[in-house]
């Protein structure tokens, strides 16, 4: 408790936003492309305490939410092949599929399970060898790691019935399509975890190419309000670079057991995301080595053409055009209790988090 204590010292927050104060100078957008970063700004209050000259838009930074509505529907389809077992973290089973969910098809008789580590799957696959076990892979470069120790772990176990469906996808990628899509940003504030294990490198081309400062943060208020800082430094100087907030866990080369694993399970390949489209070396499929445990090669599947709920704007929300605010959907149809759209069902989604904390 102590350790969070000094990152919520009131003095200190109140310091930082003084500096902000005068730092800033002209207009500036800033996206945060991390869902725990959105949960903390607004948990903390922490706009309230910026600039009218410093805007915070929200990126798309939700496992849950940029998995594409064909990869839910995906899911769906092998739920309902005979002798499956579906594995799957739970904010994914609420997520509206084109027709259905997850939570719906569980509910019609299809055997479907949530876990807290992909480890569980692994288990329940040795426990079941008549059944065919497949984990939903979604989330970025600090969740990847551990389904490729999985598939590891699966192959020298030789367990034959364990198979991934793999949503996960990498985070430099969405974030250089942004910037050449148009979209109006000044920097970007970027991902704790995953940067604890990529390291910071994956962001260089940002500056280089786009010109665009990158600050790796914490998520702890005085964190956020520092990053914030560092970036407006950076604009006001005009020297964009990549920089650390984040010190006490991101180093530079992050970690390199983890990124070894990675590149020896996983290749990259053309990607989909809710809202952004195809986005080219985005996502993660299980390598030639691995093509074994891969549910894409195993299971032969119709998936009719996916579409997005009506009236649902998580696109635009996920590219940081608009906020919940500006769904008619928000607060009324589409609610944590009964979501119309994937942003309002995780606890990373940026409608859940305005939903949690709109007062």
């Amino acid at each position: 408790m102590k350790y969070v204590d000094e990152y919520r010292k009131k003095d200190l927050i109140l310091s930082v936003a003084e500096k902000l104060s005068s730092a800033s100078k002209k207009e500036i957008v800033l996206m945060e492309v991390c869902g725990g970063h959105t949960m903390a700004i607004h948990r903390f209050g922490l706009t309230a305490l910026l600039p009218p000259t410093i805007h915070l838009i929200s990126g798309p930074g939700c496992p849950v939410c940029v998995s594409s509505q064909h990869f839910i529907d995906t899911a769906m389809a092998y739920s309902k092949i005979p002798d499956v077992i579906i594995t799957t973290y739970g904010d994914l089973i609420r997520v509206p599929g084109s027709e259905t969910s997850l939570e719906k098809e569980r509910a019609n008789g299809s055997n479907i399970r949530i876990v807290y580590s992909v480890l569980e799957s692994l288990e329940i696959a040795r426990k079941n060898p008549d059944k065919s076990v497949i984990f939903l892979g979604i989330g970025f470069e600090t969740t990847a790691p551990l389904t490729a120790a999985a598939i590891i772990q699966a192959e020298k176990d030789k367990i034959p019935n364990f198979f991934v469906l793999s949503a996960h996808k990498v985070m430099p990628p969405v974030m250089k399509a942004l910037v050449e899509e148009g979209v109006k940003i000044d920097g970007f504030i970027a991902p704790g975890h995953v940067s604890a294990i990529t390291g910071t490198s994956i962001y260089n081309e940002l500056v280089t190419v786009c010109g665009l400062g990158v600050v790796v943060s914490g998520f702890e208020p005085v964190d956020m309000m520092q990053a914030i800082l560092m970036l407006v430094n950076q604009i006001e100087s005009g020297v964009p670079a990549v920089e650390v907030q984040y010190q006490r866990v991101v180093h530079s080369q992050g970690n390199v057991i983890a990124q070894k694993i990675l590149s020896d399970v996983f290749d990259l390949r053309d990607d989909t995301w809710r809202g952004l489209g195809v986005i080219p070396r985005s996502g993660l499929k299980l390598a030639e080595k691995y093509a074994s445990f891969d549910a894409e090669r195993k299971f032969s599947v119709e998936v009719p053409e996916s579409t997005e709920p009506k009236g649902c704007i998580c696109g635009s929300i996920l590219r940081g055009l608009k906020t919940p605010l500006d769904c008619g959907l928000f607060g009324k149809k589409c609610t944590p209790s009964n979501p119309v759209g994937a942003c309002m069902v995780s606890g990373e989604g940026t409608c859940g988090t305005y939903f949690k904390y709109r007062s």
